[in-house]
């Protein structure tokens, strides 16, 4: 799909066609590489990717720009927080975040955009995964940052409103370079539940979405939201702050909740189960719930995309059946349109 195919698709101004991509983190990569290589060829127009960040090696720590420490427990995936700099809020007098002239090589974002414009290719600038809301466990700690919006700690407002500015001068730079899109990821969602009351988030976390959010917006970029977990009591405000492509997961929030919230008002790059069905369903359910979800959230304009992560102990079997069922539907509204 090209840029103005995407950009059309967005807008709900597309042909119908579902883009779908999956995403293979390299151990499973790697257990069937042979397989993976022949449905790769199989299905071209399926983009398929392989997920192998080698700063994430089992056993391993890193240090962060904010200097949060992570350890990483298994290779190539998420690690988690171990120490927190401002677990003690007597640190918080003496820190000092991070540059945003040092967020990434910026000359090089620059040379890169120009490139793939010459090329009529879309061009996405990004902001790190748990850029703001989960930011503040990684700083505080999940149970203190949590603590801080209950008690509504004077405190944790001026961390955000740090985080915030960071995060202002860092899209200010992505959008004087040019883009078309820039990318947000922050997990605000629990299995059940949001972790904090739909008041406090619209509270703490709202208005600095919408401060980020509708800046880009103004500017004529779209703002795409990675969040995983439970967000259907927040999902009006997500659009109100200005998200023009939301990735929420599917189970967990309920396709007809999806619909009902989300449909026709912000265009979904759905993400497919990937922690029951996936991996322990049989095929028939597999391909029926990737037919529900292209026949509910998709339409003759667009507005759908899926998006599927491949974890260690999805079978091969299963890996195969998503792959040839996003292929088999994502012409559904286009043949029917």
């Amino acid at each position: 799909m090209n840029r103005q195919q995407y950009l059309d698709t967005i807008s709900f101004k597309g042909d119908g066609e579902v883009n779908c991509s999956v995403v293979v983190y390299y151990p499973v990569w790697k257990q069937f590489e042979t397989q993976m290589e022949k449905l790769t060829k199989q299905f071209p127009g399926i983009s398929v990717s392989i997920s192998k960040d080698e700063t994430r090696k089992a056993g391993s720590t890193r240090m962060d720009k904010w200097g949060c420490l992570w350890s990483y427990a298994q290779d190539y995936l998420e690690g988690q927080v171990v120490e927190h700099p401002l677990k003690d809020w007597n640190n918080f007098k003496s820190y000092t975040p991070p540059a945003p002239e040092d967020y990434t090589d910026w000359k090089k974002v620059e040379s890169d955009i120009r490139e793939a414009k010459r090329k009529g290719k879309l061009t996405s600038g990004g902001a790190e995964h748990g850029f703001l809301f989960l930011k503040l466990a990684d700083l505080r700690g999940f149970e203190n940052s949590m603590v801080d919006i209950a008690e509504k700690n004077p405190r944790i407002v001026k961390l955000i409103d740090m985080i915030t500015d960071y995060w202002m001068e860092v899209i200010k730079r992505y959008i004087a370079i040019g883009v078309d899109m820039i990318g947000f990821g922050d997990d605000l969602g629990l299995q059940k539940s949001l972790p904090i009351s739909p008041p406090a988030w619209r509270e703490f976390i709202k208005p600095p979405y919408k401060k980020i959010f509708s800046y880009c917006r103004a500017n004529n970029v779209h703002v795409g939201l990675h969040t995983d977990g439970y967000i259907l009591d927040i999902i009006p405000d997500l659009i109100e702050c200005g998200v023009s492509v939301l990735n929420p997961q599917d189970v967990v929030n309920g396709i007809d909740n999806l619909e009902r919230l989300a449909k026709g008002k912000v265009a979904i790059n759905l993400d497919i189960d990937r922690q029951g069905l996936t991996v322990f369903g049989k095929k028939r359910e597999i391909e029926g719930h990737i037919l529900n979800c292209v026949k509910t959230l998709g339409s003759p304009e667009g507005g759908l995309s899926l998006i599927w992560g491949v974890y260690p102990g999805t079978p091969i079997e299963n890996i195969e059946v998503v792959i040839s069922s996003m292929d088999k539907y994502r012409l559904y509204w286009k043949k029917n349109s």
